[in-house]
């Protein structure tokens, strides 16, 4: 999805991106303006005040993961929402667990429906017979309408058992997250929210053409882009919450001492595919270094010792850990690129970027391997 986004810049610490289906969205609504007899710009304006409506959703939630101090790292805007990448595991694994999900979720429909009241009641208090029971709801004749409909529409849409909406994002935290203990892939109860997600997307684009709502109709596409990717990323995370550190850890790497001089590192840097290097004083893990770091200390101030330069600041997985809760450590924006694992205080293995969607590869034809060797 983030191949497919616009960065909008960073603010408070956040990285702001805008996805694609936004440009694809604009064109929809200045064809709709067009079908419905308005100029192409009130079709721009239809566009800009579902913006307005997705920025009003966001910014609650926002202000919601603030109060309960989840750190964010990225937020993707799609036309029905937004999806928040996290900072740290702590903070995703909160906001997957306990009040934290349901005030996530919560957060935003009532903010939509509380601003769709209060716009009601301003325009029809500044004006007696203002239309705003008239169909169609949402179109680009009647933007003062629109207004108000378009942030009901956003908020009752979120209260759909279909992910990515609020709802569906529940029921999957909720019920449908992990797989049976006896089966590698995604369990019933999250395949059959998923394709509940599907239907009710496929079911608003029907109803979306036989009303002639292309609104209705792009919020059925997105929702079951969105439940098809939904449906990825169960299968995969399945797979890596049952991959242990132990099955894809590197086993055969160089190790480091910190009494090494640079010039000594550097030499083993050189006859090594390494990038990261564990630093080790007997069989105990003091530090991890890079090749990188190596080399610029011996650019600007000559030769030295591994101590000088080594990281002390690091994480150590066990072996038992899972893959899954090592990529969220991995990608949780701490610039990790090598994680050893260790029992007690001796280091056994590491896992790193570098080799670990290699050892993944491998480890599935590995799998794939002993499922045949048993079925035959």
């Amino acid at each position: 999805m983030r191949g497919w986004s616009i960065p909008l810049g960073r603010w408070f610490g956040v990285d702001f991106r805008i996805h694609t289906f936004f440009v694809l969205l604009a064109g929809v609504c200045m064809v709709f303006a067009t079908t419905a007899g308005a100029a192409p710009a009130a079709g721009v304006a239809l566009w800009l005040l579902i913006c307005s409506a997705v920025a009003i959703r966001e910014t609650a939630r926002l202000l919601t993961a603030a109060w309960l101090g989840l750190r964010l790292r990225t937020v993707l805007l799609l036309p029905i929402g937004g999806l928040f990448a996290y900072a740290t595991p702590e903070s995703q694994e909160q906001a997957n667990s306990g009040r934290a999900q349901y005030a996530l979720a919560a957060a935003g429909p009532i903010a939509n429906l509380v601003t769709a009241l209060a716009l009601a009641a301003t325009l029809t208090g500044a004006s007696g017979n203002f239309p705003l029971i008239a169909y169609p709801y949402i179109t680009p004749a009647a933007l003062l309408r629109s207004l108000v409909w378009i942030q009901v529409f956003l908020g009752i849409l979120h209260l759909l058992p279909a992910y990515p909406l609020d709802l569906g994002r529940l029921l999957r935290n909720g019920l449908a997250r992990a797989p049976m203990p006896s089966q590698s892939g995604p369990s019933p109860a999250s395949r059959a929210l998923v394709g509940l997600g599907q239907l009710i997307a496929l079911s608003a684009i029907s109803i979306g053409f036989m009303l002639h709502d292309p609104i209705l109709a792009a919020a059925g596409f997105f929702i079951f882009i969105g439940a098809q990717l939904e449906d990825q990323g169960l299968f995969f995370q399945s797979v890596v919450d049952t991959v242990q550190m132990r099955e894809v850890m590197l086993t055969d790497y160089a190790t480091l001492s910190p009494s090494d001089t640079l010039a000594d590192a550097l030499r083993r840097c050189v006859h090594s595919l390494q990038e990261d290097f564990p630093v080790v004083r007997g069989q105990q893990l003091v530090g991890i270094v890079n090749r990188q770091r190596i080399v610029e200390q011996l650019r600007m101030e000559g030769n030295g010792y591994i101590q000088g330069v080594m990281s002390r600041t690091f994480q150590v997985a066990k072996p038992e850990d899972t893959l899954g809760h090592i990529i969220r450590r991995i990608t949780a924006g701490r610039g990790l690129t090598l994680i050893p694992v260790a029992e007690g205080e001796k280091i056994v293995g590491m896992v790193s970027v570098q080799n670990l969607m290699t050892s993944m590869s491998l480890l599935a034809e590995q799998r794939k391997l002993e499922r045949m060797d048993s079925s035959s």
